[in-house]
């Protein structure tokens, strides 16, 4: 868990907003981005077992502001990026790399 945090904190600007433990005994952890109120929950329940994520099941993504300078901490923080920088036809520019759980993380940029 707190390399999680520590990822979506210090790599993606995520704020925590929130911590407790649920009723059977689950460690949450909400996060959000400044300036938005869409939140990022996650959990922790040791007792569940290990969780495989298959590869490509899924992913999360996030529009950055600049991809430059998220490619820069990735790279800062020894985080690989799995995939780009790639274009799309619109002119969008996004990369690939994964959280510390193996979670695919999409981050892009929108040609505007």
């Amino acid at each position: 868990m707190d390399k999680s945090i520590s990822f979506y904190q210090d790599i993606l600007g995520m704020e925590v907003i929130e911590e407790k433990t649920s009723p059977r005994g689950s460690k949450l952890v909400f996060l959000r981005f400044p300036g938005t109120d869409c939140n990022l929950e996650l959990c922790s329940f040791p007792n569940s077992g290990l969780v495989h994520v298959p590869e490509d099941l899924v992913h999360l993504a996030f529009e950055v502001e600049n991809l430059e300078d998220s490619i820069s901490r990735l790279n800062a923080a020894g985080i690989p990026i799995t995939e780009g920088p790639l274009e799309s036809s619109s002119g969008t520019r996004f990369i690939f790399t994964e959280d510390p759980d193996k979670y695919e993380i999409e981050l892009m940029h929108y040609k505007k």
